[in-house]
């Protein structure tokens, strides 16, 4: 059988002109030849922007529970420690209780699968083409070094989900690469190993990185040499090649200061913030993504669902002073009495918010774990300092290599909380899931006051986790299959060749 899961040639290249974003540089039609798209570096750039509009604003699978690439996002941290889900909202119920994401048959698991490699598909036919068209050779240059960082960018996505750490096997086989363009008539891909995942992601990286050096972009979400160096971070942290990971994340952060601590209450909806180095900008006219806001905005009037409450453990991980406690809140909304509010995201006044995708503090945590396992350990301490302090945290003192690796993954989930690490940090260190009951030690619901809508305040029992283990009723384990994306049914289906 053929493979059709991958979308057919032409289609792939039509996203590039059918993208409305007004931010992003594209020309709109429904109907455009092969030998026209690839006449010129312009339509080739086309073709870019609207792979871009289409991974960060499409809602993936037609599902509003799936905005864009913040979907994957929300699934992580749904999964994860820090997030106490109101089970009653719409969507992500099934995700928090292990019931979904690792069930091939689920419309979420192939809607995320057939976005991410529609995307790889047209990032791979810009990369076949633009040393062959017609254009400026410095824009063919930037151009062939943004598609390349993003392909890499949706592979190590696709290796952080689909398979267990790298740490624990390199060598299992996780999904497909694709380097070339896929047509209706291409026939699919056996899995390649985690191994060989990397290798390409490595190499796409280090390619990309000269083609992108110098060059001066006039938006954020347009990737320069410092989103690759942060891209190369992540994957040589996740890859275990920690010197490495320390050193592209120290120059992922040149002239990307760490926000004052007065920007961090603003709702991490601008794109402008100085520690952004890489975001995507919304507008009303097209901001699916924003739709991401509904479940993470707690406490706006405009937000639908107000769901991925925080757990009450949470909150005990940071000290007075720290700017990032003061954003906690205990809910006195009928409906939601009770639920620790984490008021880190909010809504921009015209309802849109602008995405987070890489941040300078979450390059200084990669620097201060490389350096930390590297054995390096006061320079790791230093790293993981520069951002506490920034904070309002207290320093880090301690000496001991394994409780300095433990403080580092804790400021992680401080510090990266609803920015979707709390499952992948799960997987790539080869730890359990933690959601333990908020009781004090006779087993009784801790009480909290909360100020109800006419300004009075009551006591209520604390919120806290409803799923506490597994659907089956067994404990969270470590390297669970509970924690891996399902490839869906239909790909299985589809491509003969994917289990070879």
């Amino acid at each position: 059988m053929k493979k059709k899961f991958h979308f057919i040639y032409l289609a792939a290249l039509a996203i590039g002109f059918s993208a409305c974003n007004k931010q992003l540089e594209t020309s709109p039609s429904n109907a455009v030849s092969g030998d026209i798209v690839l006449k010129n570096v312009a339509n080739l750039n086309a073709i870019l922007e609207g792979a871009w509009a289409s991974t960060m604003d499409d809602f993936y699978g037609n599902i509003f529970g799936n905005p864009g690439f913040k979907t994957i996002a929300l699934v992580s941290d749904a999964m994860g420690d820090d997030v106490n889900l109101i089970v009653t909202k719409y969507s992500y119920a099934p995700v928090y209780r292990f019931t979904q994401i690792q069930d091939k048959t689920q419309s979420r698991a192939n809607a995320i699968w057939n976005q991410l490699y529609k995307i790889i598909n047209n990032a791979n036919v810009i990369i076949a083409n633009v040393d062959k068209v017609e254009g400026d050779a410095t824009a063919k240059k930037v151009l062939k070094g943004q598609a390349l960082a993003l392909r890499a960018h949706l592979y190590t996505t696709l290796a952080s989900f689909y398979q267990y750490s790298y740490q624990k096997d390199s060598l299992t086989k996780t999904v497909p690469l694709y380097t070339i363009p896929s047509s209706d008539t291409t026939v699919g891909n056996p899995k390649s190993t985690l191994k060989e995942i990397y290798t390409q992601i490595y190499k796409d990286l280090n390619e990309a990185l000269p083609l992108v050096q110098g060059y001066q972009r006039n938006a954020k979400y347009k990737i320069n040499s410092n989103v690759v160096y942060g891209l190369l971070a992540r994957a040589y942290l996740y890859s275990g090649r920690w010197q490495e990971a320390a050193d592209a994340a120290t120059e992922a952060v040149k002239g990307y200061p760490l926000m004052p601590q007065s920007d961090y209450s603003r709702g991490f909806n601008d794109v402008n913030n100085s520690e952004w180095i890489w975001g995507h900008p919304e507008i009303p006219s097209q901001s699916d993504g924003s739709y991401s806001f509904h479940f993470l905005d707690v406490s706006s009037a405009s937000s639908y669902y107000y769901s991925f409450m925080a757990d009450p453990f949470f909150k005990e991980l940071f000290n007075d002073g720290d700017i990032r406690k003061t954003l906690f809140n205990w809910d006195g909304t009928p409906g939601r009495e009770g639920y620790l509010q984490y008021k880190k995201f909010r809504f921009k006044d015209d309802q849109t918010g602008d995405l987070v995708l890489l941040r300078s503090a979450e390059a200084l945590l990669i620097k201060a774990e490389g350096l930390a396992r590297a054995d390096k350990l006061a320079e790791g301490k230093d790293a993981l300092n520069e951002l506490r302090s920034a904070r309002g945290a207290t320093p880090y003192t301690g000496t001991d290599k394994n409780e300095l690796i433990k403080e580092i993954l804790i400021e992680r989930r401080k510090e990266l909380w609803g920015e979707g690490f709390g499952l992948l940090d799960i997987i790539r260190t080869q730890q359990a899931v933690v959601r333990k009951p908020y009781v004090d030690g006779s087993g009784n619901d801790i009480n909290v006051t909360v100020t109800i809508p006419d300004g009075t305040t009551k006591s209520v029992p604390a919120k806290y986790h409803t799923a506490l283990k597994f659907s089956d009723g067994s404990s969270f384990v470590p390297n669970s299959p509970n924690y891996i994306f399902a490839i869906p049914l239909s790909e299985e289906q589809n491509n003969p060749n994917l289990f070879k």
